[in-house]
């Protein structure tokens, strides 16, 4: 699944593409996704594209009238192109724009989304409930601290809650608990504030290299130019069971929290 850096990389990669420019079209070939694409998208059309902006792991594309949100989900990707270029399998919604250019989302497992947020309405339900972002001065030691005082639900499961903090997926999670020493299975109410503070300067650390590097390698991801995100070849720990940890050498373990792998070095993290 795309996580946060994924998504932040696509915004970067359609947004000078889309920003300034009008919107002609949006054909729906597949209303069917995770939830079924609502009519009133088409008021977007002949909409100029004020910005593209993320929140947590939503894309939204702004006019006047109103946005398009829309979420990759499990295998969804975007990718410009020329509006002439034939539809290929998957491709699911185009945005067209005056310029001959389109926007194409495509989704094999249908699991992505295409909602509108009228600037009348009050935010969709999905979005009211969306803790502080990972890069912003939001989020910090203190709120990990206070939200998860009693706490007995492991710390990894914690920080991936979106209620806390947005976009720590599984994959940056393992990694940011790794380079703070701290077991994910540990309570996340029995963690310090002191290493809280460690574990949110890892959190931002490992996110923002992400997004620069290009977002993780993923099978069913590609920036919006059809090139591949390099993260993964920096990944410590996640998807490195029975591999020798690079500090102490014990192989790293793997273990199930909250039905997702979990990969640390039992040596290392306390």
């Amino acid at each position: 699944m795309p996580e946060l850096p994924e998504v932040e990389v696509t915004k970067l990669g359609i947004a000078p593409f889309l920003e300034g420019n009008v919107i002609s079209k949006i054909v729906v070939h597949q209303p069917q996704l995770r939830w079924i694409v609502p009519y009133e998208v088409q008021l977007a059309c002949q909409q100029t594209i004020n910005s593209v902006t993320r929140r947590a792991k939503y894309l939204f594309i702004n006019t006047d009238v109103g946005a398009l949100v829309m979420h990759l989900g499990m295998s969804g990707k975007m990718r410009v192109v020329d509006t002439h270029l034939e539809r290929k399998k998957h491709d699911h919604i185009e945005i067209e724009l005056m310029t001959g250019k389109k926007l194409v989302f495509n989704d094999a497992r249908r699991f992505g989304s295409c909602l509108w947020q009228s600037p009348t309405e009050p935010p969709l339900k999905i979005l009211r409930s969306l803790g502080p972002e990972p890069l912003t001065a939001e989020f910090d030691a203190k709120v990990l601290f206070s939200k998860s005082r009693g706490k007995l639900s492991p710390v990894k499961s914690f920080i991936m809650d979106n209620a806390v903090v947005v976009g720590v997926g599984n994959i940056y999670a393992n990694e940011s608990l790794f380079k703070s020493g701290i077991d994910p299975r540990r309570a996340a109410g029995k963690v310090s504030l002191k290493r809280y503070k460690l574990l949110t300067e890892n959190i931002k650390q490992v996110l923002a290299n992400a997004i620069s590097q290009g977002g993780t390698t993923l099978k069913d991801f590609a920036q919006a130019d059809g090139n591949p995100g390099y993260f993964a070849q920096q990944l410590l720990v996640y998807g490195r069971a029975g591999e020798a940890c690079e500090i102490c050498e014990t192989p790293i373990r793997s273990v199930v929290i909250g039905q997702r792998n979990t990969f640390y070095c039992i040596q290392c993290q306390k």
